[in-house]
């Protein structure tokens, strides 16, 4: 497939070079040093960006604080309205940006328009959302009380988001922090800050069309100031964060250390039980996919020490295991016989296509070799049999947040929430009651009598 980068760049409102601070509308800046995005496919330049510095970083805190003040007080029907608009210019956009994801980020064309597409599904999601903000009604054990529960807006959100997810995970959360009457900034991957800057282009629009305060908002720089300033600052509420489990170790850390939340989706290393039930035919298109090149060049370095590895434990590699030539990032998938799941580099997450391939005699070892990671993002079991299926599914099966039958690990729908256990980070976005962690709950009692009656009979005599 040939792509035409002007024509893309064009559609998107990019340049050869472009300001990686946003501030809203009309306020774009970037007086930090200079990052070059290239194409993991061929290791090209795409376009240069002036990075967000110490000054830029705080010009943006500001203004998302000024307008999570604003939006808290539109009704949140309204919120979604803004949202919906958004959703229908991603619409307008998804050829031009599921292309753009394609040539930053090395995903094939069909996988760069599903991510907008998450976009534009999580759009329609938070548009329904945003009549369902319930809180409970709960009766009160005093005469003439009422009790319940609402939920308020947080304030600011930070999102930060890794390379492999360029646009989706941000979507996940900015629009539903959106309606739950939040403003969200951006930070990025350094490694695809172009597909950032697109979409923040799209929301630009938006905001002013609709004359809306920098709901939206973006940081991009080099390395981890920006994320850093996100984890420490008071005035972000919640920090969501998705990454490596090292990363986001740190950046719980920070967060907890000023009492503030934190949504963590972090390391995965998903396993498939195949039963010998299986559908091996449906297992086999499961498996079938297309694949591009790794981000980076430290990609493939980690890729060649994790074949180094498997070898000197006595893996046999099946096939793959093997870097091509440049230019890009190409490796071979590789399947891995006789592995031991003790081995550290089964147990880590490499980020790269490696299936280790382990032999088990009872669906009980095969679930406990599953478990025995520290990740817990997805899990899944191919199966003919209900009761192998349901015990999959018990809370003797899989610990993961995520456990699938007769599908694969990958392509969660936005209905549900997504997220994992363990070092995943424990986490929830998209769908579901995902919405609540961009809220802060709040419960009332109304006393509508004349008398002050106290809860568990208490009575003060002064008498």
């Amino acid at each position: 497939m040939t792509i035409d980068r002007r024509a893309v760049f064009a559609r998107l409102g990019l340049g050869a070079e472009n300001p990686g601070a946003c501030a809203g509308p009309g306020a774009w800046s970037g007086s930090g040093t200079r990052l070059v995005s290239h194409s993991p496919t061929d290791e090209s330049e795409l376009a240069t960006i002036a990075t967000a510095s110490a000054a830029d970083i705080e010009t943006v805190l500001a203004a998302a604080s000024a307008a999570a003040l604003a939006w808290r007080e539109v009704p949140a029907p309204k919120r979604g309205e803004a949202v919906r608009r958004l959703g229908l210019l991603l619409r307008e956009h998804k050829d031009a940006l599921g292309t753009l994801v394609a040539l930053e980020n090395g995903k094939i064309k069909a996988e760069g328009d599903g991510e907008v597409q998450e976009m534009i599904d999580i759009a329609d999601f938070a548009v329904g959302q945003a009549r369902m903000l319930y809180g409970k009604t709960m009766h009160s054990e005093r005469p003439a009380h009422r009790m319940y529960e609402q939920w308020q807006p947080l304030g600011v959100v930070g999102v930060i988001t890794a390379f492999n997810f360029p646009v989706a995970v941000w979507a996940w959360n900015a629009l539903l922090a959106a309606v739950c009457g939040n403003a969200t900034v951006w930070k990025p991957s350094p490694k695809t800050p172009l597909a950032a800057i697109a979409v923040q282009r799209v929301c630009n629009r938006i905001l002013e069309e609709l004359s809306l305060p920098p709901i939206f908002t973006l940081l991009i720089d080099a390395g981890r100031d920006a994320a850093t300033h996100l984890a420490t600052d008071p005035r972000v509420a919640l920090v969501s964060f998705t990454g490596s489990s090292a990363v986001g170790r740190q950046i719980a850390q920070s967060v907890a250390g000023r009492f503030g939340r934190c949504l963590l989706e972090c390391s995965g290393n998903n396993a498939t039980i195949v039963a010998e039930d299986a559908d091996l035919d449906l297992l086999d298109r499961a498996a079938d996919t297309l694949m591009g090149p790794l981000i980076d060049a430290m990609a493939v370095a980690s890729f060649r020490r994790a074949i180094e590895e498997v070898r000197s434990a006595g893996g046999e590699i099946v096939c793959g295991g093997v870097v091509r030539e440049g230019p890009g990032f190409f490796v071979e998938p590789t399947i891995v016989r006789a592995a031991k799941n003790e081995w550290p580099v089964v147990q880590r997450e490499t980020f790269g296509p490696i299936l280790y391939v382990m032999r088990y005699r009872e669906l009980s070892e095969a679930i406990a070799m599953q478990n025995a990671v520290p990740q817990g993002l997805s899990s899944s079991i191919f199966t003919q049999s209900v009761r192998k299926a349901e015990t999959f599914l018990s809370a003797a099966g899989s610990d993961c947040g995520i456990a699938n039958v007769n599908i694969g690990t990958s392509g969660a729908e936005i209905g549900g929430a997504f997220g994992g256990e363990k070092e995943t980070g424990g986490g929830r976005e998209a769908g579901s009651d995902a919405w609540q962690a961009y809220m802060r709950r709040q419960t009332s009692t109304i006393n509508w009598s004349r008398e002050l009656p106290l809860a568990q009979g208490i009575r003060f005599d002064l008498g």
